[in-house]
Formats: structure tokens, C-alpha cells, sequence
């Protein structure tokens, strides 16, 4: 698991800034920010340890060899059989289109007041303990706390513009009229867990890129030579001990062939991306929820 969650981190971290430094590709293949909750969850940050109460320390205490458990080790890379995936469709709708940029260009000047005009007051925030949403506020408040958009690195800002330019959606069945973005690809579900009970990896190690004939390079620089061009399949995600690769922008994958190299980080996708969900009112297009964050 803690093999996981390394790389499954590293993705997210490498989406966040590679959607920081700007959008690079077509809307249809924007970096999709914050989309990786790492699963089985992370160890608690250093002052969430220290607020543990002394009956939590000395059962710890009485715990030693939890405490001396080592992570996983994450298996070693090599060759493995492709799953194919294809592109979610856009929605076909030009009310949604312009929606959509309306609250692009909202989330390029950081304008909290226009925003709050877009979201519906009984405004949702699943998490893995369900709705997270505090009914007794405003629609824009669990929308902010959930992308973190009062955070001044304005991360949550770069979130929600790359969660705007996506055109795809899917229908969310725990509301009736809502769907939300970015929409998941078409895959087969079975041949995914074959693959990774074969290679002794988990659904967090798998990342997808955007389109087809992705270059796989053999450092992490863009004009480092090409190693070998990856189709429209799952691609293995590994972990870089970030010697090579410090700024992030580049991630260390593995091929089907077995040979491993870099690709950009805004050209792959994990699953279980965070997701934005809207719905068309009387009024217009709202927002409607949110699905993950903290």
C-alpha cells in the first residue's frame, strides 16, 4: 500500500503544478488538478501526531512492532499486457460550453463574489465518509473549504479553471440531474484488476494518457531522446526518487514493452480524479457539488 500511495501522490503533486505553469494541450486534454486521493489513506501529518491524547500514546506504546512495520516495497518494473481505454465524449450541449467558460474565466481572476453566484445552495461534498457538505452555509463556503480556494498559493484557483476546460462529464447517480466532471474513460474493469494482480500493483499505480502516440523519453527532459511512443492503454506510474526529476513536471512510467522513461505529467490521468458536478436549472447551469478533496 505505502508503494501506492507514493506514486499515487507523485501524480497528483505533478498535475498541480503542471497546472500552475499553465494549460499546454487542447481543453480536451488539460491536466486534471488534484485528481489522485491516494487510497487507504496516508500517516497522519506531524501535528495531527502531536494532538494524539495520552491513551492513544501509550496504546502505541503497547504496539511496537505496528510502529516498526516498513512500506511495501513497490514491485519491479517490467513487461505487462495493455488495457485499452478510450476518451470520454464531450457533451454535446452550447449552454454547457459557455457555462463552462464563464467559469473558467471566474477562476482566472479569482473572483469569489462571481463564483458564489454560480452554486447552488444546497451545494454537495462527497468524501469517503459521504457528504462532507455543512448545510448550514452558503453553497460557495463548502465549495471553497472543498478545492481549498482560500489557500494563498491559489492552487484551488488552477483546480477549478482546469476542471472548468474539461468538456466531458458523467451522469452522478446519488443526485438526480447532476453530472459531473471530468468524466471517467471506457475501459474493461476486469482486464484492469487482471492487470494489476499480475504486476503486484494497485489501481493508484495506473494512469492513462490524453491521447494517442505519447512519447516516452529516456530522461526527464522534453528533448531527451525518445524511448518509445504509448497508446491509448493504462501505462504503469512508478516512483522517481525526484534526484532526476525535481520540479515534478516530468513522471517515470513503464511502457507494455518493460522499458521505463518519462513522459510530461499534464499528458496522463489517474482514476479517481477529483470531480466538479453541475446541473441545469431554471436558471441556468450551477454548480451543483464536489467530489473528493480533503
Amino acid at each position: 500500500m505505502g508503494h501506492c500511495i507514493v506514486a499515487a501522490a507523485a501524480i497528483a503533486a505533478a498535475l498541480l503544478l503542471a497546472t500552475a505553469m499553465g494549460p499546454s494541450l487542447a481543453q480536451s486534454q488539460l491536466p486534471r488538478p488534484g485528481q489522485l486521493p491516494p487510497p487507504g489513506g496516508q500517516p497522519a501529518p506531524p501535528q495531527q501526531r502531536q494532538q494524539q491524547t495520552q491513551p492513544q500514546q501509550q496504546q502505541q506504546q503497547q504496539q511496537p512492532q505496528q510502529r516498526q512495520q516498513q512500506p511495501q516495497q513497490q514491485a519491479a518494473a517490467g513487461p505487462y499486457k495493455p488495457v485499452s481505454i478510450s476518451p470520454p465524449a464531450p457533451i454535446n450541449d452550447p449552454s454547457f460550453e459557455a457555462f463552462r467558460k464563464q467559469l473558467g474565466a471566474i477562476a482566472d481572476k479569482k473572483d469569489r463574489r462571481a463564483l458564489a453566484g454560480l452554486v447552488a445552495q444546497n451545494f454537495f461534498w462527497f468524501g469517503e465518509k459521504g457528504d462532507k457538505a455543512d448545510k448550514r452555509k452558503p453553497g460557495i463556503d463548502n465549495l471553497a473549504k472543498a478545492m481549498s480556494l482560500n489557500a494563498k498559493d491559489g492552487l484551488g484557483w488552477d483546480s477549478l479553471s482546469g476542471l472548468a476546460a474539461d468538456a466531458t462529464a458523467a451522469p452522478f447517480e446519488e443526485r438526480k440531474g447532476a453530472i459531473c466532471a471530468p468524466a471517467e474513460p471506457n475501459f474493461n474493469g476486469q482486464e484492469l484488476e487482471a492487470l494489476t494482480k499480475s504486476t503486484g500493483t494497485e489501481d493508484g499505480d495506473w494512469a492513462y494518457p490524453f491521447q494517442p502516440g505519447l512519447e516516452m523519453r529516456a530522461a526527464p527532459q522534453p528533448n531527451a531522446p525518445v524511448v518509445e511512443k504509448l497508446g491509448m492503454h493504462f501505462v504503469r506510474v512508478m516512483e522517481d526518487s525526484g534526484q532526476t526529476n525535481q520540479d515534478n513536471t516530468m513522471l517515470r512510467v513503464v511502457a507494455p514493452s518493460g522499458k521505463t522513461g518519462f513522459v510530461p505529467s499534464d499528458a496522463l490521468s489517474p482514476l479517481g480524479s477529483d470531480q466538479i458536478c453541475y446541473s441545469k436549472e431554471s436558471g441556468g447551469w450551477k454548480i451543483v457539488g464536489f467530489i473528493g478533496g480533503e
